[in-house]
């Protein structure tokens, strides 16, 4: 009988699988995203993870958001800022389902080219997200906000992971960024200051807590 072979889910990407954007593929991805930007637009941005505690742009407006249909997750293997290709780490993307509170930043019209360049060479070193407009609910009322989603179609995304093995990933890892572990301790921190409650990510801190070494 044959052996049929099955690819494991949870198996950390090929180092030489991975691939940095150019700078051209990079600037077409941002032109993409705002070929229908007017220059008089303010811009919303949507944070979830590192972009709520060191956004690293100028903004004149935020506010807390919800945006349906995604949530946060530890879904997206980080080769560059929390790990290297051969020990990824892993970072927050938003993935398919449920819902998400985060924070929708407002950047000015005329910050906008500066700061989505900056911002493009943040989030968007390789085809790991895909931008998208999204709509967000607001006590101030909805806004549309480009919000980086987790792209499933690459070697990037993983799902489901054992906790033992995320734990294990998630206090070993470290990227030009720094660990892995202080990036999710970060975010936690940074919604807990915000009143925004994330019961799987809070869990997952006491989690991270209990398994460190005493010093």
């Amino acid at each position: 009988m044959n052996t049929v072979f099955t690819p494991d889910p949870h198996a950390m990407p090929a180092p030489s699988n991975f691939r940095l954007l150019t700078e051209a593929e990079r600037h077409a991805s941002l032109q993409a995203s705002l070929a229908e930007w007017q220059e008089d637009q303010d811009v919303w941005v949507y944070g979830y993870g590192s972009l709520i505690w060191r956004p690293e742009f100028d903004y004149i407006e935020k506010r807390i958001a919800l945006l349906h249909g995604y949530h946060r997750a530890l879904c997206l293997w980080s080769r560059v800022n929390r790990g290297t290709p051969d020990r990824p780490g892993l970072v927050f993307g938003l993935d398919n389902g449920g819902s998400c509170r985060g924070m929708a930043f407002r950047i000015p019209a005329c910050e906008v080219p500066h700061t989505m360049e900056a911002l493009w060479r943040r989030e968007m070193p390789s085809g790991a997200y895909l931008p998208k407009w999204l709509g967000c609910r607001t006590d101030d009322g909805p806004v549309t906000a480009l919000a980086f989603t987790m792209n499933r179609n690459t070697d990037a995304y993983v799902r489901d992971l054992p906790t033992d093995r995320l734990l294990q990933i998630v206090r070993n890892a470290h990227g030009s960024y720094g660990p892995c572990v202080e990036y999710v301790l970060e975010t936690a921190q940074a919604l807990q200051r915000s009143n925004i409650h994330d019961k799987r990510l809070q869990a997952l801190v006491r989690q991270l807590r209990e398994a460190q070494p005493a010093h």
